[in-house]
């Protein structure tokens, strides 16, 4: 079958010392001080076999293009990959993806069923195969495995015909039939990863907010907007964007959006404080990767404003110091949250079910492609920022 795979040369850093978790050639969880000179091709592979018992073989549907793919494709002045997380090389790429069941191990149980899964069940997966033994699983904290494997960074992902995952990772999209019809269910399932990327940061990272709360994102990729959809379904008073493109400002509106800043016309503090009378925010989303640029405005709206005991979730993964003054988060009682992954707390089914009652997030997907596309738009998005989600749709 035909895939889309990252090939990357193995040349550690100077300073790059392996961990205890890398593997010398193979796998590292700092890919950005390793992978040098990074290449996407289409190429035959075999077709993927059930190895264990609870494993299924999914025909995916549709994989849409994350940042993750971008950056692990996209190269700084020396060649070293952007992304700065777990990769193994050479592997497909593609991990946001929905898809119909073909096969199933006899212990391969349906969540929605309680039974085997059966042949022709639309599903989506999550992205991160954590263990389920180590201690941060044990304690509800998944997305921090010790022992984590992700699909498409160093498990073969989904840009293409077919891809394998065990049944605990998998969720039915058979409550999404209800509201999607044909080809757009598979559009909607596939971007269930990224939403909950973004349910994750601001509901359980961030604490959520209370109805009449005020909420301010940096950033209007798929994970911002998708933020924007669930804080308004949560009963935010105002919700704030910041985002240089018009494109994805006026889909911030679409998706609930009060109001849009462009940061590079207009002054953000004075913007998010005026419209919300002096108050300021309670959550803040950190969702452009630019630490280094936008976080003197996140604490200055903090400083100025006159509500205190604020959070600020940072989502986006940058290999970029913060420069936070520790003053301003003690004087207004604010706090700093990361905020990683999707898995554990619930959150793939609740967004498949935020889905299913109308939160249509098919509407961020800017372009539709084949599977033979997919590498001339991972290049494009480097620099393309009119795309806001482009999808392989197969057939």
């Amino acid at each position: 079958m035909k895939a889309v795979r990252l090939h990357a040369k193995w040349d550690p850093k100077p300073d790059f010392k392996l961990g205890p978790k890398d593997i010398e050639g193979k796998l590292t969880w700092l890919g950005s001080k390793v992978w040098r000179y990074p290449k996407v091709v289409v190429e035959e592979v075999p077709e993927p076999k059930i190895q264990k018992p609870t494993e299924v073989i999914i025909q995916v549907k549709a994989c849409g293009i994350c940042g993750s793919d971008v950056h692990m494709a996209q190269a700084d002045k020396d060649g070293y990959i952007l992304y700065p997380g777990l990769t193994g090389f050479p592997v497909t790429l593609g991990h946001e993806f929905s898809g119909i069941v073909v096969e199933a191990g006899p212990e391969a149980i349906n969540r929605r069923t309680n039974k085997r899964f059966e042949p022709g069940e639309p599903v989506t997966s999550e992205e991160m195969f954590w263990c389920g033994i180590c201690r941060p699983c044990a304690e509800g904290y998944p997305n921090h495995c010790e022992n984590l494997r992700e699909i498409g960074f160093d498990v073969d992902g989904a840009f293409a015909e077919y891809v394998v995952s065990d049944a605990k990772y998998l969720w039915s999209l058979r409550e999404l039939e209800n509201v999607y019809t044909g080809d757009k269910l598979f559009l909607a399932g596939s971007l269930v990863e990224p939403t909950s990327v973004a349910y994750h940061a601001v509901i359980e990272r961030g604490g959520g907010i209370r109805p009449g709360d005020n909420v301010v994102i940096l950033g209007g990729g798929p994970i911002g907007l998708a933020a924007v959809a669930i804080l308004k379904r949560a009963g935010a008073a105002k919700v704030i964007l910041s985002e240089p493109s018009e494109k994805r400002r006026n889909l911030a509106k679409e998706l609930g959006a009060d109001v849009v800043v462009d940061p590079t016309k207009e002054n953000l503090v004075d913007v998010v404080l005026d419209s919300t009378n002096g108050m300021g925010a309670k959550l803040y989303l950190e969702a452009t990767g630019l630490p280094q640029i936008v976080w003197k405005d996140i604490e200055e709206i903090i400083w100025r404003a006159r509500g205190v005991n604020s959070t600020v979730v940072i989502v986006a993964r940058a290999d970029a110091k913060i420069p936070l003054t520790g003053e301003v988060f003690q004087v207004r009682m604010a706090r700093v949250v990361g905020s990683q992954g999707h898995s554990g707390h619930g959150n793939f089914p609740r967004v498949i079910s935020l889905m299913a009652s109308g939160m249509d997030m098919t509407k961020i997907i800017s372009k539709v492609v084949k599977l033979e596309e997919i590498p001339e738009y991972i290049i494009r998005l480097q620099t393309d920022k009119e795309l806001v989600k482009v999808t392989m749709l197969n057939p």
